[in-house]
């Protein structure tokens, strides 16, 4: 009896062997994911391109100031051709660290001053005229003739007269030259006071990000509010806001096909194309990482995700072609070439659902925000 009970025994733990055997690439997959340095990931994050990424916007800031003062001071031509380049040039580069915004900028709330477009969770009916990159134009006025405003109030007639909107308007709308021959002194002092605190909210998150650094760098978990966590998360909100205020609004999507041209982000200075095709090319960036073996794409590779990761890769590269497709005044596009921006719609929501859905899932990441599906 006892020999036969040793006989069962030896033949169970070579069956039990014989199982952990089979099942031993499983176990290399997982060594393989923990090996995967993912602090190091964080590391170049925020050393080659978040801390750059807006040390840079300080400068185009700077550059964007010395236009801005050839300007007001003698509103001409010949002044606002450079004006509208160093515009242009500045919002570009906010376009490319659009994705960070967690840490110091979350704190400092500055997507939502500096480029105010409603959120992607909104309703038409219930916000009026104030829906996605829209400008308040006669708060803008009534804040330059009454000299009394207080840009740091979190309003909705606040938030959507200041930021990069509001100096759009107040350089390029029509007639902008014209109007500081009247109230100039006030004209003059509101585009400095939004240059100013646009300037003071980059400086915040600039000096804060050392002190932030090494709890970011030393999180590498994946759950809410973890460094991972956050940056997959603005990759599918700033899709979402492609989808939604940059292209699908002003197109109609969410309004039975009524079109809203001028609610297209840049609309004064015409650069809304411009401004969509850099902020999907930048989340590509964000999403390779800056350099070899340390980015989401390498994360993806490490979980084993390989194709995902090819078809992630590919559908950037589809939809930044279908964004070069749109020419600006993306306003004008909307009308003349409704095709072309639709079908660059379309590329978008696919790449959306990629992040979305996909990436989050295979990184263990939750997605928080959420979105009105109505675009």
């Amino acid at each position: 009896m006892n020999r036969r009970i040793i006989a069962i025994f030896i033949a169970f733990t070579v069956l039990t062997g014989a199982f952990y055997a089979c099942n031993k690439p499983n176990d290399n997959t997982t060594q393989n994911t923990d090996t995967f340095d993912k602090g190091a990931m964080l590391a170049d994050y925020a050393d080659n391109m978040i801390v750059p990424g807006y040390k840079s916007l300080q400068s185009e800031l700077a550059k964007l100031k010395t236009a801005s003062d050839a300007f007001v001071n003698a509103p001409s031509d010949a002044t606002q051709a450079p004006l509208k380049e160093a515009f242009k040039n500045v919002y570009l580069q906010y376009q490319r660290v659009v994705a960070f915004q967690f840490g110091p900028a979350e704190t400092a709330l500055l997507d939502i001053y500096a480029n105010y477009a409603g959120g992607i969770d909104y309703s038409f009916a219930t916000a009026g005229q104030l829906t996605g990159f829209s400008v308040d134009t006669a708060t803008i006025e009534n804040n330059i003739s009454s000299g009394t405003y207080n840009l740091a109030t979190n309003s909705r007639s606040i938030l959507y007269s200041q930021g990069f909107p509001a100096l759009g308007y107040l350089y390029f709308a029509p007639g902008a030259a014209g109007k500081f021959s009247t109230n100039t002194a006030a004209r003059i002092k509101y585009v400095n006071d939004v240059l100013s605190r646009l300037t003071t909210l980059v400086d915040g998150v600039v000096a804060a990000w050392p002190t932030y650094r090494a709890d970011f760098i030393a999180n590498t978990k994946t759950n809410v509010g973890s460094p991972i966590g956050n940056i997959v998360n603005q990759l599918a909100y700033q899709l979402d806001m492609t989808k939604g205020p940059r292209i699908g609004w002003p197109l109609g999507k969410a309004s039975n096909g009524t079109t809203f041209p001028d609610k297209c982000e840049g609309y004064y200075a015409g650069i809304s194309a411009a401004l969509a095709k850099e902020n999907v090319a930048s989340l590509k960036k964000v999403y390779t990482g800056s350099t070899a073996g340390r980015g989401l794409a390498d994360y993806l590779k490490a979980l084993k995700k390989e194709t995902l990761n090819a078809d992630v890769l590919a559908q950037f590269d589809i939809t930044i072609s279908a964004l070069q497709q749109i020419n600006d005044p993306m306003s004008s596009s909307i009308t003349a070439q409704p095709a072309t921006v639709d079908a660059a719609y379309k590329e978008v929501q696919k790449l959306l659902t990629l992040i979305k859905t996909d990436v989050a899932s295979a990184t263990a990441v939750q997605i928080t925000f959420t979105d009105n599906d109505g675009d």
